[in-house]
């Protein structure tokens, strides 16, 4: 199962984590946020460490990463923002764009 990222936790699972770790900014009423959830979840299950954001829950970091259009997808790696992604993307796109950060 995927994490769920909040204030509490985003500084010890996403900024000191090992590794790349994707951030799926999401909201419960957005309908492509949806769509792009079987996929967040399948790569969970593969073991990519991957994990949904509440925008409406967590305001705060969805503006400290400009964060204006969701789905919107943040891939970070040593604690820095190295690849953004707006819209709904693929699970393959997505495990290859995570693989090129191991």
């Amino acid at each position: 199962m995927e994490k769920i990222f909040t204030t509490a936790n985003f500084e010890g699972e996403v900024l000191q984590a090992q590794g790349p770790v994707l951030v799926d900014f999401w909201a419960t009423w957005c309908m492509p946020c949806r769509m792009q959830g079987p996929a967040i979840e399948k790569l969970a299950e593969e073991g990519y460490n991957v994990g949904k954001l509440n925008v409406d829950e967590e305001s705060t970091l969805a503006a400290r990463y400009r964060v204006m259009n969701i789905p919107t997808l943040i891939i970070f790696k040593d604690g820095q923002e190295v690849e953004r992604m707006v819209g709904v993307q693929s699970k393959d796109v997505l495990a290859q764009k995570l693989n090129g950060y191991r």
